[in-house]
């Protein structure tokens, strides 16, 4: 029977798999004693050898037989099993009874007091589930690396450094949207209540997608246009090295309206733009025609205090489990409002037309709570009226009376992974007049914004994305031309645009700092330091700087290779001699 037994195991193979372990079964009533051991080390080897082969179900049916066959080690082979059959359970799909298992697992790691080395991750098994595009898989992988780390111990992030739930909502993010973009928003609605209570979540409901002005017409609300639609320019880009072929796209050339609105019993979400009225979703960006190339991030980013996903014209919108009322507001809050960039484009303009007399005196002005102190120096420097700011924390809220205002341009957080980077265009009229608007308040204020020829570079060491890795080596070379460096973050909004507004010569990195090269005086040169990528809103920079009437001259360098970030952000060096050249090119000598 031995010999018999050896002739068995050293036959097997997957074809015969179940064969083999049907004769062993039979063949193992007749040993004893040593023989046992000695077959149950032999199935154990067989085991892992199908393990190797990815025959997972086999594999745990030959550690099921090792346990059955041997007394000294069975727990360790009952262990190996268990191991076993949840990865071939998970790759075959059957999740439901995996989690039966992993207390099955538990329970017999602590039976032999096993520390957890060899338990099979679940992590990468979403993974792998996830790079093949199979989110549903993911997702319930994932579900069950969750009780695997409450109840054994196990992987607490993912292999890209998420947790476990940021990961799950994500995947459950983009099931829902690509159900929505089909217009089957009620499926992406059940999918989210599947997981909502894990997550700790609301439900969801279904709004339609309208623009303030639709919805104005449409339901209680008020509408003012104060500047209609127009066409601008496209701007005229210059770089060191000649004509560049860009691979962003041009944004739209056709300015939309600026307008103040006021609808009544809003439901808002701080650090969001969404505003939702009974059955709708009042958001020019989402209802804009070309919103398709838009990612829109409401709803999505780390800092959101709800889920939401757009498509097909509606949109699906986490309920809030608590409401902060208020009487009435100005919407000064809404997504990435602490980011100065987006701040001074986005959000600052709304403050002239809050100014209009249209809009009530007696609305306070609303922020978000996590902005710098700086955001709110600009909406005191703006206000005409002498409203109360009132900070909002991360809470929604929900409006008797909400006024809005518009961004001065279509201006996607993100494009689609799919189209081409969309490049806004910002008009000079609307960022002209707010220029116009700080400037006249600082001289009211007796602020010296007199040209006194100073030349200044903009440091970006204190920041970690899109630095400029040689900063100190053109700083250097910069000094023997007469610039003094300028720590942008370390001045308040007042210092910086007098700063900015004396200076005849700008260098530095084309990023949040260089924003304020709109309060540039008129015969300003600007010189600006970015890496290579070919689709950086160029566009956007030069519609932004050249509002004041300064000029705009870019240097590409070269971008640090193998760095994980948004191409947007990569990090970059400048040979200073190149620095040089600009200068000279602009005008700027010795």
């Amino acid at each position: 029977m031995r010999d018999e037994f050896r002739r068995i195991l050293t036959q097997a193979n997957r074809t015969n798999g179940a064969a083999t372990l049907d004769a062993i079964e039979g063949a193992l009533a007749a040993l004893t004693g040593e023989r046992t051991e000695t077959a149950a080390q032999h199935l154990a080897t067989l085991a892992f050898r199908y393990q190797g082969e990815d025959s997972f179900d086999l594999a745990a049916r030959a550690y099921r037989l090792a346990a059955q066959a041997s007394r000294a080690q069975t727990a360790q082979y009952h262990l190996a099993a268990i191991r076993t059959d949840i990865v071939d359970r998970c790759w075959r799909q059957e999740f439901d009874s995996v989690e039966d298992l992993l207390e099955a697992l538990r329970r017999a790691k602590a039976a032999v007091q096993d520390r957890g080395h060899d338990d099979p991750s679940l992590v990468q098994i979403a993974w792998d589930y996830e790079l093949a595009g199979e989110a549903e898989s993911a997702v319930r992988s994932y579900l069950l690396a969750r009780i695997a780390r409450d109840t054994l111990g196990g992987q607490a992030l993912t292999v890209d450094g998420d947790t476990l739930e940021r990961k799950i909502r994500n995947l459950r993010s983009l099931q829902m949207t690509a159900l929505a973009e089909a217009g089957r928003h009620e499926e992406a609605q059940a999918l989210h209540e599947r997981t909502r209570a894990t997550l700790g979540l609301g439900p969801v409901r279904i709004y339609d997608i309208v623009s303030a002005r639709r919805a104005a017409t449409e339901g209680e609300g008020t509408y003012r246009e104060l500047i209609g639609p127009r066409r601008i320019a496209e701007p005229e880009i210059r770089f060191l090295e000649g004509p560049v072929a860009l691979t962003s796209a041009c944004g739209t050339l056709d300015a939309p309206p600026q307008y103040v609105a006021r609808f009544k019993d809003c439901l808002t979400f701080p650090r969001s733009n969404i505003v939702l009225q009974g059955g709708r979703l009042i958001y020019d960006l989402a209802a804009h025609p070309d919103s398709g190339i838009a990612d829109i991030k409401d709803g999505k980013n780390t800092d959101q205090i709800m889920t939401a996903v757009y498509g097909g014209g509606r949109a699906l919108v986490e309920e809030p489990a608590e409401v902060r009322s208020l009487e009435s507001g100005l919407m000064m809050f809404g997504l990435q409002s602490k980011n100065y960039g987006h701040w001074l484009l986005e959000f600052v303009p709304r403050m002239m037309w809050f100014n209009d007399p249209v809009c009530p005196a007696g609305f306070p002005i609303c922020i978000d709570d996590h902005m710098p102190a700086t955001h709110r120096q600009i909406v005191e420097l703006l206000d005409m009226r002498g409203r109360e700011i009132l900070p909002l924390p991360a809470q929604a809220v929900r409006f008797r009376e909400l006024g809005v205002a518009p961004v001065p341009t279509f201006f996607p957080f993100d494009a689609r992974p799919d189209v081409p980077v969309y490049d806004s265009v910002w008009p000079k009229d609307i960022l002209g007049a707010m220029r116009r608007a700080v400037l006249d308040s600082l001289a009211a204020r007796g602020v010296d914004l007199r040209s006194t020829g100073r030349r200044i570079v903009l440091s970006r060491k204190g920041f970690t994305q899109r630095q400029l890795v040689n900063e100190a080596e053109i700083i250097n070379a910069l000094e023997r031309y007469g610039f003094e460096v300028v720590y942008p973050e370390r001045l308040s909004f007042i210092e910086q645009i007098a700063l900015y507004h004396s200076a005849d010569v700008i260098v530095g990195s084309a990023s949040s700092a260089m924003t304020n090269t709109i309060f540039c005086n008129g015969k300003a040169r600007i010189v600006a330091l970015i890496h290579e990528n070919r689709s950086f809103n160029f566009r956007g920079y030069t519609s932004m700087i050249e509002s004041s009437g300064a000029q705009v001259l870019y240097i590409r360098g070269s971008t640090v290779p193998g760095e994980k970030t948004h191409p947007f952000h990569a990090n970059y060096t400048v040979p200073p001699a190149q620095v040089l050249r600009g200068l000279e090119r602009v005008g700027v000598g010795p």
